[in-house]
C-alpha cells in the first residue's frame, strides 16, 4: 500500500482535474445553447429550401442546374470532414475520421479522394497519414458565420463546374441532443432531383421562371446546406464535450473516494502499528 504522503498528493491531484472538468463542463453547457439555437431555428428552412430546390429541378431538364446537376463517371471524389480544432469531446471527432476513412476504402476506392478539413483535428489526422487535403479551414470556428462559410461553398462549387473533382460529400456529426451525435454522410455535389408530387402536380404560376428561380436557388440552397452542416457539428462538438466533462468528473468523484478511503485505512493501520509498538514498549518495560 502507498505511504500516506502518495494518497494525499494523489487526493489533492485528482481534486484539482475535478475543478477543471467541472469548469469544463459548464463552459460547454453554455455554449451549448447558444449553438443549440442557431441549428434549430436554421435546419427548417434548410431542409424547406433543399426540398422546393430538388422537386423544381426534377420538372426540368438535366441541364438546368448551370452545371450542378450534372451526373458525371465518378473519377475523382471531395469529402468535407466537419471536425473540432479542440479535444476532450469523447469520440466526437474519431467518429468522423473513421467515416471518412470507410467511405475512401469501401464506396470510393476506384476513385481520387481529396479532402476539404473544416477543423483542425481532421486536418492533423489527414496529414500525418499521408491523404491529399486540399483546403483547410482550421480558423473559421473563430467566427463562424454564413459569410464565411459562403466562402468555402463558394471555391467548393468552382471547383465542381472546373471538373476538379465529381462528386462532394459532407461527412459531419448531427447534433440530436447533448448526449447524442449521429455521423452524417450526405451528397453534397450534384445536386439530388426527386420527384416532388405537390410541386409537380400543383397549378403554381412561377415569376420568374422556373428555371430561373432554380438558377438563383441552387447557389443559396448549397450554401445554407453547408453552413447548416457546421453549425450541427459546432452544436454536436460542444454536446459531446459537456457530456464528456460530466462523465470525467463523475470518474473522478469516485477515484477520490476510493483515495480517501485508502487514505483512512492506511492511516488506521498507521495508528495501530503506533500503538501495538507502545504497547509492546511498556509490556517489555514492566516485564
Amino acid at each position: 500500500m502507498a505511504n500516506l504522503k502518495e494518497i494525499r498528493s494523489r487526493i489533492t491531484s485528482v481534486g484539482s482535474t475535478m475543478q477543471i472538468t467541472s469548469a469544463m463542463k459548464m463552459v460547454s453547457a453554455a455554449k451549448l445553447k447558444r449553438a443549440q439555437d442557431a441549428i434549430i431555428q436554421i435546419r427548417p428552412y434548410s431542409n424547406k429550401l433543399t426540398e422546393l430546390l430538388e422537386g423544381l429541378s426534377a420538372t426540368l431538364d438535366s441541364s438546368s442546374g448551370g452545371g450542378y446537376s450534372q451526373n458525371r463517371e465518378i473519377k475523382k471524389v471531395l469529402l468535407v470532414t466537419i471536425t473540432s480544432n479542440r479535444g476532450l469531446c469523447g469520440g466526437f471527432n474519431t467518429s468522423i475520421i473513421k467515416k471518412a476513412k470507410s467511405l475512401i476504402k469501401d464506396e470510393y476506392s476506384n476513385a481520387k479522394i481529396k479532402i476539404l478539413s473544416i477543423g483542425k483535428k481532421s486536418s492533423e489526422h489527414f496529414d500525418k497519414n499521408g491523404f491529399s487535403v486540399f483546403g483547410k479551414h482550421d480558423s473559421l470556428f473563430g467566427d463562424l458565420t454564413f459569410a464565411n462559410v459562403a466562402l468555402i461553398a463558394d471555391g467548393i462549387m468552382e471547383g465542381f463546374i472546373a471538373r476538379d473533382y465529381d462528386k462532394v460529400v459532407l461527412v459531419y456529426n448531427q447534433f440530436k441532443n447533448a448526449a447524442t451525435q449521429i455521423v452524417i454522410s450526405e451528397n453534397f455535389l450534384p445536386i439530388q432531383t426527386t420527384k416532388n408530387e405537390d410541386v409537380a402536380s400543383g397549378d403554381y404560376i412561377f415569376e420568374p421562371t422556373k428555371q430561373e428561380i432554380v438558377e438563383q436557388l441552387i447557389p443559396k440552397s448549397l450554401k445554407t446546406q453547408l453552413f447548416k452542416a457546421v453549425l450541427d457539428s459546432h452544436a454536436a462538438e460542444h454536446g459531446a464535450r459537456m457530456t464528456a466533462m460530466h462523465k470525467a468528473t463523475d470518474n473522478a468523484g469516485e477515484l477520490k473516494k476510493e483515495l480517501t478511503l485508502s487514505y483512512n485505512k492506511a492511516r488506521q493501520a498507521a495508528i495501530t502499528g503506533e500503538i501495538l509498538e507502545i504497547v509492546g514498549g511498556a509490556e517489555a518495560l514492566n516485564g
